[in-house]
């Protein structure tokens, strides 16, 4: 009879190879998974037998408190080849870009658009680590409170190299290429209009073919959930069930790999003997998970007016304050506009939240000219913004029959309640800064016309 470690046999499997991943439904589930390749690894009855199946290592990944009420709580027991302990010591990692020093630059309550931004040279080899730099944030990953925005641009895989973000979750919103990440948990593929989340603590390997570019929303110390529902009932905008987590899927390598760490906002790196990328089996509700914007139920009006954007929310992290956002992630997908004697695109707004857009692709409908794929718009707490003159005087004369918006295009928001500081990278380095956004609105005309006394 053959023991279990002799029923394990590793196969060295490269993504490439696997064309057909495999994924568990839902969202904020309990998950139990186990690579095929060894049958029987999760331990039955109980987390952390004295000796667990194959001779694997028991180790929880946490997401919350110990003690965080049952609803909140967020953990998952890893069964893993060595315990992810076995590293050497953390030094600065040299080709860190990150920054979370929101006083490098004087505040600027200006209207900020961001061409796109460069994708690598000619030449230049360039992986999601190294191409990773930050346009703006607010508040502090060591009091677990705040958010950072990053934009990622890189050409190459990060090869023998693992990295997990110890500050927060990352929202990962890929614009050009496909990413195919590895995770501890098992792979992943997210094209261009989906989304992934890697939540704190999870080591990942993303791998890219070609140049790739996206957008990155972090948050310190919480995690997403689905927007509540409220009136609109039980079912619309992103449904749990379209949400899907990889399943287990290891590897056994003894090679030399880099752990990069992203620490209180800045980058670290070690060195271990064998690949992090080693848990055969696993069970919890703290997981990476991905989400198809195409899949995004949209609610909006079918009489008048035009509806506030929160109703194309796909996912939030909610402040202590009731309702209002640290962070929510809102798109503007394809759908129908039939509102009567309406205004219909987005109104001029001054607003108590930070506005910061991205184009995935297409053309936003209330800035056609200068908001292109790959660049972003930064609209600060009550700072005015709304459609261009173009956008004005179109949508005030056009006629008012149903009509498709956005097909073929797909824009978003990381909107929060946080003040959001600019770094010197988003503000200079990357010379990306659309000096003349404001004209955009400079040719507003003045219609008003005063009523005429007898």
């Amino acid at each position: 009879m053959l023991s279990n470690r002799e029923v394990c046999r590793p196969k060295q499997m490269k993504m490439s190879q696997v064309e057909n991943l495999q994924y568990l439904r839902g969202f904020g589930s309990e998950f139990s998974s186990e690579d095929p390749r060894c049958p029987g690894a999760l331990p039955k009855g109980q987390n952390s037998p004295q000796k667990c199946p194959y001779g694997l290592y028991a180790e929880q990944l946490s997401g919350s408190a110990f003690t965080a009420p049952r609803s909140d709580n967020r953990r998952t027991w890893l069964y893993r080849i060595r315990p992810s302990v076995g590293h050497k010591l953390y030094g600065q990692f040299p080709k860190g870009n990150v920054v979370h020093d929101w006083t490098e630059c004087e505040p600027n309550p200006n209207q900020m658009r961001w061409k796109p931004f460069d994708l690598p040279s000619y030449g230049e080899s360039v992986d999601f680590v190294e191409g990773l730099n930050t346009v703006c944030g607010a508040g502090d990953p060591k009091l677990k409170v705040g958010l950072a925005i990053h934009i990622y641009s890189c050409n190459v895989p990060m090869k023998n190299r693992g990295f997990y973000n110890a500050d927060g979750d990352f929202l990962i919103v890929p614009q050009v290429g496909t990413l195919k990440i590895t995770t501890e948990f098992g792979r992943l593929e997210i094209q261009p209009n989906e989304i992934v989340v890697i939540q704190q603590g999870m080591r990942f390997n993303v791998n890219v073919t070609g140049p790739s570019r996206g957008y990155i929303l972090e948050i310190f110390g919480r995690h997403f959930v689905l927007p509540d529902l409220g009136p609109i009932g039980a079912n619309g905008l992103a449904n749990p069930r379209d949400f899907l987590t990889p399943v287990a899927w290891y590897e056994d390598r003894d090679e030399i790999y880099e752990i990069v760490s992203k620490y209180q906002g800045k980058l670290f790196v070690c060195e271990q003997d064998h690949s992090p990328f080693d848990v055969v089996a696993w069970h919890g509700n703290y997981v990476p998970y991905k989400y198809n914007l195409e899949n995004f139920m949209v609610i909006n009006s079918v009489s008048f007016d035009h509806c506030d954007p929160s109703i194309f929310t796909v996912l939030s992290c909610q402040s202590d304050q009731k309702g209002t956002a640290i962070a929510d992630f809102v798109i503007f997908p394809p759908r129908w506009s039939v509102q009567e004697h309406t205004f219909r695109p987005p109104y001029y707004h001054r607003n108590c939240m930070s506005e910061f857009m991205g184009l995935i692709l297409g053309q936003y409908e209330a800035k056609r000219d200068g908001f292109n794929p790959g660049g972003a718009t930064l609209h600060s707490i009550m700072t005015p913004h709304g459609p261009d003159v173009k956008c004005f005087e179109q949508a005030s004369n056009e006629e008012l029959v149903p009509f498709r918006v956005a097909d073929g295009t797909q824009a978003f928001m990381f909107e929060s309640c946080l003040g959001l500081a600019v770094t010197k990278w988003g503000a200079k380095v990357c010379q990306k800064l659309d000096p003349d956004y404001f004209k955009c609105w400079q040719g507003l005309k003045k219609h008003f016309k005063e009523p005429e006394f007898v």
